[in-house]
């Protein structure tokens, strides 16, 4: 794979977020698909991971992430980007991400991310 391809899946990872199209999102990801996201967790399987982003239209009114650098080396790649959501209860959230990728035959095989997790500590409020 290209640095372009891996360049461009990562662009639609942020696009897909950004216009709430969680389905287009999650095809973007392998059906093995290996995720650890620091609110939810270990998450394995595509299928499991469809069942969990289903919610995300209910959890925040808003949701932006912004992408401010993408860095590719072969199949992997890592996107450092600012998180700007309104949670269901109207609390604002704020913070600097940076997440890694492993993209394998142009699907994301594996994600982890890392921010700090404070300021999303409003969503067990709502």
């Amino acid at each position: 794979m290209s640095a372009v391809d891996a360049r461009q899946i990562l662009e639609k990872y942020y696009e897909y977020a950004n216009a709430g199209d969680w389905d287009r999102w999650c095809d973007l990801f392998a059906d093995d698909q290996v995720m650890d996201e620091q609110l939810a967790g270990h998450i394995e399987g595509l299928e499991v991971l469809r069942s969990m982003m289903k919610g995300m239209g209910t959890m925040y009114r808003v949701f932006r992430n912004e992408p401010a650098h993408f860095i590719v080396d072969g199949e992997k790649a890592a996107a450092v980007s600012h998180l700007r959501a309104v949670s269901a209860s109207g609390e604002a959230i704020e913070a600097e991400v940076m997440n890694f990728f492993r993209i394998v035959d142009g699907k994301i095989a594996y994600m982890a991310n890392y921010h700090d997790t404070v300021p999303f500590q409003v969503l067990s409020q709502d």
